[in-house]
């Protein structure tokens, strides 16, 4: 079955520059140029894999759109918007978004971030996780160390969720890198090694089973 994509993107020539670039990869797309037209087009045709929205657009933004879409479906949304802030990231993440690209973007970067979405949602590589004390709600984008709330960032809350759920596996810098920050990454790895000393200090007690794996990477360690 063809995989189908519902673009919904204000800026015609965006939107068309987008869409042909995910047609050139064999992907089918609607296409939206406000938020309202976005929602029926959603309720109308009920086969998409993918949803793209633009924020900022007319009638209806696309975290609106976003949450609208939430209350009947899974399928995975991908947020494009100018306002590069951790606020507008975590709003669109409590939206129900499951990935987010900032404007300026090469429509080559977003069609990669495209499929590596499918290949996640395809792997049920977003679901609830359980360990130990940990608990993680990834459509809420929520973490429970222990029973009490945790305040992570968003690129904190990946990188648990990406340990955890390769627990006991040695993970690479680069491929930390290439899932957790996307692999149009060009910052020094070592970012890394920051994000993972906040971490720890912000998961108590679980913070020693984050294990360095020395010039190599990170494993997060659990033994039932």
């Amino acid at each position: 079955m063809d995989t189908k994509i519902l673009l919904a993107e204000d800026e015609d020539n965006i939107r068309k520059l987008v869409a042909s670039y995910l047609v050139k990869e064999g992907f089918k797309v609607a296409e939206a140029s406000d938020g309202e037209e976005a929602m029926r087009k959603f309720d109308s045709e009920y086969d998409f894999s993918l949803i793209i929205l633009d924020v900022m657009m007319p009638k209806a933004d696309g975290y609106q759109v976003a949450s609208y879409i939430r209350k009947t479906s899974d399928v995975p949304i991908l947020i494009l918007t100018a306002r590069d802030t951790e606020t507008d990231e975590i709003t669109g993440f409590n939206s129900g978004a499951d990935e987010y690209i900032s404007k300026p973007f090469s429509p080559r970067i977003l069609v990669a971030r495209v499929k590596n979405l499918l290949k996640r949602t395809s792997q049920n590589s977003m679901q609830n996780i359980e360990l130990g004390g940990i608990s993680i709600k990834y459509r809420e984008r929520l973490v429970l160390i222990d029973g009490e709330k945790a305040v992570l960032t968003p690129k904190e809350f990946d990188l648990l969720y990406y340990l955890i759920q390769n627990k006991n596996i040695v993970l690479t810098r680069s491929q930390i890198l290439s899932t957790v920050w996307g692999w149009d990454y060009f910052g020094d790895d070592r970012t890394v090694d920051t994000h993972i000393k906040c971490l720890r200090s912000k998961i108590g007690r679980w913070g020693k089973n984050i294990v360095t794996a020395r010039k190599v990477g990170y494993k997060f360690k659990y033994e039932n």
